[in-house]
């Protein structure tokens, strides 16, 4: 295990230049192009939600900020320094942490050991763990975030859904992030762990860090987000501040646009409306396989056998 030497480094003030600026990056796979043009900047304290459908270029471009995948075109910047990074650990040394949509837990661990999971704080001649110290950071931290566990030696399993959310969000801020990217943190939650979810988002925005929140549900994104962008085919159709969009625009775009009122347009003449009477259904002029002498023999054998009530 390695023995973690970085502390919490805390975010004082909100500036406007952008922590994370990306300038037309693009990501090739051969002849294909998951990415192509996207451009977006990440301002301290700010929310920054990037929405899209399945194959829309999310996952991509989550890939190439954590240090993932390298982009093939255009230009990432850190603190106006153009930078690739050549493997997460580098992103995240950096100061870039993602938390994925597993959360990337243990489930059968404790709190506090799956908070400085792979970061350990060790003591002493022997390095052995220094568990007390652990444990009051952990609490701490989590305190920070509203969140208070009353027994840090519980599974996380035993938490719900928006704890666990907190517990990867609180860890990500402690070992010094300055910019954490959230992979669908509301998708595999309930109404009630959702809220609770955005309400950490709000305190991470809140704590001074730059938030990326990939997301495809435009009422969660309007809830929290102070920039939003829509990825289609990897290309950005939508680059909006919040004051120049509403939750219907948003929600529109998010649904197709143009596509959905051709749409519209097309199914016009249909009555929602409608119920049709049941009746029988006229199937194709199909007949059954026929069964061979063995086979009709076969299921009279079985249907004897049957115990009779």
């Amino acid at each position: 295990m390695s023995t973690a030497t970085t502390e919490r480094h805390d975010v004082v003030g909100h500036s406007n230049t952008p922590i994370l600026e990306l300038e037309n990056v693009g990501k090739s796979y051969g002849n294909v192009h998951a990415l192509r043009g996207v451009s977006l900047n990440v301002r301290q304290g700010e929310v920054t939600c990037v929405l899209g459908d399945n194959g829309a270029g999310k996952s991509t471009l989550i890939k190439i900020m954590s240090g993932l995948h390298d982009h093939t075109d255009g230009t990432m910047k850190l603190d106006g320094v153009a930078r690739r990074f050549g493997s997460p650990r580098a992103a995240q040394a950096s100061g870039i942490a993602t938390v994925y949509q597993d959360l990337a837990l243990a489930p059968l661990m404790s709190v506090w050991r799956n908070f400085f999971l792979g970061n350990e704080l060790r003591k002493g001649p022997l390095r052995t763990l220094d568990i007390a110290r652990m444990k009051r950071i952990c609490e701490d931290e989590l305190g920070k975030m509203g969140v208070v566990v009353p027994d840090l030696d519980r599974p996380v399993a035993g938490l719900s859904g928006g704890q666990r959310q907190c517990i990867a969000i609180a860890r990500a801020i402690y070992f010094g992030a300055r910019v954490i990217i959230l992979d669908e943190p509301t998708a595999a939650l309930g109404v009630k762990q959702s809220g609770v979810a955005l309400r950490y988002i709000v305190k991470a925005r809140d704590a001074g860090l730059g938030v990326i929140f990939i997301t495809h549900n435009p009422h969660h994104a309007y809830l929290v987000g102070n920039h939003f962008i829509i990825l289609k085919l990897g290309r950005v159709v939508l680059d909006a501040h919040r004051d120049d969009l509403t939750l219907e625009q948003l929600t529109t775009e998010m649904a197709g646009g143009q596509e959905l009122a051709e749409l519209s347009h097309e199914l016009r003449g249909i009555d929602p409306g409608k119920v049709i009477e049941p009746g029988e259904v006229e199937h194709g002029h199909v007949e059954a396989p026929a069964l061979s002498r063995e086979e009709l023999k076969a299921v009279e054998r079985e249907d004897e056998e049957e115990p009779r009530a």
